[in-house]
């Protein structure tokens, strides 16, 4: 048997998650990140003897395009699969159902769910600091439990909320801007998930490719990328009533 950590993580809190909810298994996870651009994921072929943890963000309620098309290209060949997602403190809506379908149309069998809080990767002020101390005591107990559920036999599938057909997906476009620090290191682009960044002028953005992930306003060492400060405010008003009041994270067996 061989355990995997599989996730679709820009800012890196939804890999936390994944990692958390490994634990319980006390053996190295194998990584498989979705986020890598340049990865040919129809060469990863699973068994039924594996066990994967499987993480993405919520992006607007549903899973990131991106994250299900490279999901998709996983052959599942019948591995166990632990399903979750990290919302930034606003509600996580048809991620968790659009994600068990990914893994079943793929191969997957999905034996367990969970919906962890993490910090909202555009507006840090919603859930800052989630993961913390006392929500990764929380998951590391979801991951013994889960471990415990799938040695106990053969787990029927969890009952996740959710709609089908699946919520439209409508996401604010928050295209970073570049300022003048950009030293053209060319970082953000080597690392976009999209390859919306030009490696020859890593100062522009394609905005028809960008997924507002902010994996380049976080992984920039010259702090040179952001979201327009105007931007940014008039979203934090918009989804200041919503997002404020604390979320719980949440099992589904």
């Amino acid at each position: 048997m061989k355990l995997y950590a599989i996730f679709f993580s820009p800012t890196g809190g939804t890999r936390k998650v994944c990692q958390l909810l490994t634990s319980a298994w006390q053996q190295p996870a194998e990584e498989i990140d979705l986020s890598d651009s340049r990865r040919d994921f129809s060469a990863i072929s699973l068994t039924a003897e594996d066990i994967c943890v499987v993480a993405v963000p919520s992006f607007g309620g549903r899973v990131p395009p991106v994250a299900a098309q490279r999901l998709g290209q996983i052959q599942g060949g019948g591995a166990r699969a632990v399903f979750a997602t990290a919302y930034g403190n606003r509600a996580f809506e048809d991620t968790l159902t659009e994600l068990e379908d990914v893994l079943k149309a793929a191969g997957f069998r999905c034996d367990a769910a969970v919906a962890a809080v993490a910090e909202h990767s555009i507006m840090h002020q919603f859930a800052a600091g989630r993961p913390d101390a006392r929500d990764k005591e929380q998951l590391e107990d979801f991951s013994r439990q889960i471990c415990s559920h799938l040695e106990g036999g053969a787990p029927g599938e969890p009952a996740v909320p959710g709609n089908r057909p699946y919520k439209e997906l409508h996401t604010i476009p928050m295209v970073p801007q570049t300022l003048d620090t950009c030293n053209r290191c060319g970082i953000c682009a080597s690392l976009c998930p999209v390859q919306a960044i030009p490696a020859a002028t890593p100062e522009h953005t394609d905005p028809q490719l960008c997924i507002s992930c902010m994996r380049c306003v976080q992984v920039c060492p010259q702090h040179a990328r952001r979201v327009a400060p105007e931007i940014l405010a008039a979203t934090s008003r918009k989804l200041e009533a919503v997002c404020s009041q604390p979320k719980e994270n949440q099992l589904f067996l």
